[in-house]
């Protein structure tokens, strides 16, 4: 039987104990260890707007819109990425639903300008603005989707060894003013699976509910930890989804959705509390008002801890954690457009130090909401 817990008398306990990443959201100093399992311990990465920490195969970023420097538009996640595209030798693949960031669009221009393979697909609504041009004026090949649903993801490979992605658009908004996540993998297998999604459109020209080919490594394990793999719509993400929550989940889920009007979903989560499950979110306030259908008006009838967010930008994740052990993220919004019209990725990672830092983040929007 799942065993019922107070979500009030854990923030409390949370909010007494300031040892802890949740009651503190402030990083430690930058090369401080955090303990964990990995070979190698995880370390704080230095971020001047932002949180951010590595670990053995991964580093994960987190935006920090409350910060002053984020008023200066400098010194958040996208400067890691940056990075990363200068060092790329051989090519870079980026799918992106928009591109407005100074930074990764000249990376781009240094990375072309020394040979090294650009290729790009973007949402075609996007694509006539003054970035996405000045790549194309550059000899950079873009391809637009060119169709009603959206080409929605935000990930980039980089020489076929590592995978960056989150919820981070490579915008000023999306690296400055919206609560984002940003994480860069390193596995060939993982790159692998990007890099046909990629291909899928990009060499095919296949979007959207177009059937295209499986994804060669649906589950990716990296020294213990298993990666399960979605591209939406041709992946059943939401099945996939429904059932981490209704049957998976024993003790707590978490979640940080942008837009959340799945009702199947919805469903699972509400019943999920009524068994005894803790469970808490924060929802973008801009897309509550907006969006038909939302679930933040059920989820407060049926007494659920969930708040609007209390940012000027967005609340842009689209995040579950599941068990303090199972994360949920990627480009997908928890709606019926993200399952069936949209180009779009979902990953599920099966490790508890990389939820634990996806937590600290939950937890400072969450206070930040209340």
């Amino acid at each position: 039987m799942k065993k019922t817990v107070n979500l009030l008398f854990i923030l409390i306990l949370l909010t007494a104990c300031t040892t802890t990443s949740e009651a503190n959201p402030t990083p430690p100093v930058v090369g401080t260890v955090i303990e964990s399992d990995f070979t190698n311990p995880l370390t704080v990465v230095e971020l001047g707007a932002g949180y951010g920490v590595r670990g053995d195969w991964f580093e994960l970023y987190f935006t920090d819109p409350s910060s002053p420097l984020a008023a200066q538009e400098t010194g958040g996640p996208d400067g890691p990425l940056v990075n990363a595209i200068d060092n790329a030798r051989l090519s870079v693949d980026v799918a992106i639903y928009s591109l407005s960031l100074n930074s990764v669009r000249d990376a781009l221009l240094r990375a072309h300008d020394r040979g090294v393979r650009v290729r790009m697909v973007m949402e075609s609504d996007n694509l006539d603005r003054s970035d996405p041009q000045k790549l194309k004026d550059a000899g950079i090949s873009i391809l637009g989707d060119r169709r009603e649903g959206l080409m929605h993801n935000k990930f980039v490979v980089i020489d076929n060894l590592e995978v960056w992605l989150g919820s981070m658009n490579f915008t000023d908004s999306g690296a400055y003013k919206d609560n984002n996540n940003l994480m860069k993998i390193r596995s060939t297998k993982l790159a692998e699976d990007f890099t046909a999604e990629f291909e899928e459109m990009f060499v095919d020209d296949i979007f959207g509910p177009d059937l295209g080919n499986p994804t060669p490594n649906p589950r990716v394990t990296i020294d213990g930890t298993n990666i399960d793999v979605y591209f939406a719509p041709e992946d059943h993400a939401q099945a996939a989804l429904f059932d981490l929550v209704d049957s998976v989940a024993q003790a707590s889920i978490y979640f940080m959705a942008y837009s959340f009007t799945a009702d199947p979903i919805g469903n699972a989560i509400r019943s999920a509390s009524a068994e005894g499950l803790t469970v808490a979110g924060v929802m973008d306030a801009d897309q509550i008002k907006s969006n038909l259908g939302t679930e933040y008006d059920p989820f407060k009838q049926a007494g659920l801890e969930v708040y609007e967010d209390n940012i000027p930008g967005l609340m842009h994740h689209k995040v579950m954690i599941i068990d303090d052990s199972i994360v949920v993220f990627g480009s997908y919004n928890f709606t019926n457009s993200a399952e069936t019209n949209n180009d779009e990725v979902l990953l599920v990672i099966y490790n508890a130090d990389i939820a634990a830092q996806f937590k600290a983040e939950f937890f400072r929007v969450f206070r930040s909401a209340q």
